[in-house]
């Protein structure tokens, strides 16, 4: 069991390591803004999907930039299941991203769709923009095996 358990382990660590695309995961993202505003984390619905945030007036979808299309049918979806207004979240961790957030700021203005962006916590402007040192992505990946542990015992 110690030897799965150490494989489990080290396999992830290499995998995170080799697809850590991104500063923060969106988990992290979800869980500051969420706190933040009282809001309930991974709501299951009925039909079994799962809702990154609701608050007393929002079912809101975290995504990054890139996936910006994948979001507002999520918002859409979670909308009409929960008779809360769509929101969508993205995260923009590079000044590059925002490129995603003009894309889709007409069409959620069309549907009614509340947008909001978050930065990592670290990006002091967009044009300044640098991505994590070492010890952002040591610390990343140190947080992203705890998870792994803890969700194993």
């Amino acid at each position: 069991m110690k030897n799965i358990f150490l494989f489990v382990l080290f396999y992830s660590f290499i995998n995170c390591c080799a697809f850590a695309s991104h500063l923060y995961s969106e988990k992290y993202y979800q869980n500051a803004w969420c706190s933040r505003w009282n809001g309930r984390q991974e709501v299951k619905l009925i039909d079994s999907t799962r809702v990154d945030c609701i608050t007393k007036n929002y079912a809101i979808e975290f995504d990054f930039a890139p996936k910006w299309a994948e979001a507002v049918g999520q918002s859409l979806h979670y909308s009409r299941m929960t008779g809360k207004k769509p929101a969508i979240i993205l995260i923009i961790e590079k000044s590059d991203d925002f490129k995603y957030y003009n894309r889709v700021k007409p069409l959620c203005e069309k549907h009614n769709i509340a947008l909001w962006y978050m930065r990592p916590p670290k990006a002091q402007s967009y044009e300044k923009y640098a991505p994590a040192g070492s010890d952002d992505i040591i610390i990343a990946l140190i947080n992203y095996l705890k998870e792994i542990i803890n969700s194993i015992m």
